[in-house]
């Protein structure tokens, strides 16, 4: 696996280094990947397989938001022609873009952050200039933040081959694309209207063009039988699909301490999993503030040629880990981590990195929480 963000990163297995009095990280975590970050400063503070490339599902139209979004003005409007809306997978999720109708950017927006449709994506990127040119950038923009796990193939993340990112990558796309204060409005909005089809009114004769609700399908953000909105939520993407299981990168905040997670094919077979996985990683992230030493970072983006982003840690090392901390590793790895585990630790060949000088804070002004309009 990549070493971009430190060396620990590209181990396989859970990597944590625990100072006394630090809780235990949580038991019932049975996914391929993950990582907990603080989202300003890069820290990573664990991470489980972070740089393991795995199907991302719907969680990589974070990457399309943050390469798309700032180019298209949200008041923008685009009427649907058959061809915006050719090369939808199968049982692709929907938000219901009609032919023929006229929607604004801002709506196509709410309708790829509250229900993932991959409809609204095509259309996005038709007006960006087609699907071709939009996976091209978004490629484009994966190695300009450095990351390096993500090959794109189709703008909504449905399976397509050789089609992968991981959770590290993910991790780099939700916190880029929170920069942007539209992204985080998006990412944040828990219910909207969205626009319906024009029908003649029985009545009068006239044509009338009525509007539907539509709820953000992130569980941790509106709740679920079984499962209550998390504490400090604040966006941002789930993803589902046969090859990639339930993908989902989250952020939220407490006090003045903001946390993003990423969970990638929990195979606990648990209801919600993906959501009460990723939540029990983040009661833990916070528990641990200032209790633990980080274990690598993310990398701060930059030339897309430069071939790494990690600043320097002590002595050095990218992503601050001392050489002598010894992983902490759960002694039964979840998921297909036993597959990553037969690479031993003397095969990993580390990248080069390029060191910063600075250690860089992104804050995160004004986030949003369960926003409805």
């Amino acid at each position: 696996m990549s070493t971009i963000g430190g060396e620990r990163l590209g181990r396989p297995g859970t990597q944590v280094d625990l100072e006394p009095g630090a809780p235990e990280l949580p038991t019932k975590v049975s996914a391929r990947s993950w990582i907990v970050t603080d989202a300003e400063s890069g820290e990573v503070l664990a991470s489980h397989n972070a740089h393991w490339r795995l199907p991302p599902a719907s969680t990589l139209k974070m990457l399309f938001a943050d390469t798309v979004l700032p180019k298209l003005p949200k008041d923008r409007t685009h009427k649907v022609v058959p061809a915006d809306l050719e090369g939808m997978g199968e049982g692709s999720s929907l938000v219901g873009v009609k032919e023929g109708e006229t929607y604004s950017v801002h709506d196509l927006w709410l309708g790829v952050f509250l229900r993932s449709g991959n409809d609204a994506v095509h259309v996005l990127a038709a007006m960006n200039g087609g699907k071709e040119k939009s996976v091209r950038e978004m490629n484009e923009r994966a190695r300009t933040l450095h990351a390096n796990d993500t090959k794109v193939v189709s703008p909504d993340g449905y399976d397509h081959k050789g089609q992968v990112s991981s959770a590290y990558d993910l991790t780099l796309f939700a916190r880029s694309g929170l920069q942007n204060e539209d992204f985080r409005e998006y990412a944040a909005t828990a219910t909207a209207k969205f626009p319906g089809e024009t029908k003649k009114d029985k009545k009068t004769g006239k044509k009338k063009r009525g509007s539907f609700q539509i709820q953000n399908t992130n569980r941790l953000l509106t709740g679920d039988v079984g499962i209550k909105p998390y504490p400090g939520i604040a966006g941002v993407k789930n993803g589902s699909t046969t090859n990639a299981g339930n993908t989902f990168t989250g952020v939220a905040q407490r006090g003045d301490r903001v946390l993003l997670v990423t969970v990638m094919h929990p195979e606990g077979g648990e209801a919600h999993g993906v959501y009460k996985e990723a939540a029990r990683l983040l009661d833990w992230g916070f528990a641990a503030d200032g209790k633990v030493q980080p274990v690598g970072e993310l990398a701060a983006p930059g030339n897309a040629a430069a071939g790494g982003g990690a600043p320097a840690g002590k002595g050095g090392e990218a992503g601050g880990s001392d050489t002598h901390a010894a992983a902490h590793t759960h002694s039964k790895p979840s998921g297909g981590a036993g597959t990553a585990l037969a690479v031993t630790a003397g095969a990993l060949v580390a990248l080069a990195l390029v060191a910063y000088g600075v250690h860089r804070r992104w804050p995160l002004p004004e986030l949003a929480r369960r926003r409805r309009r």
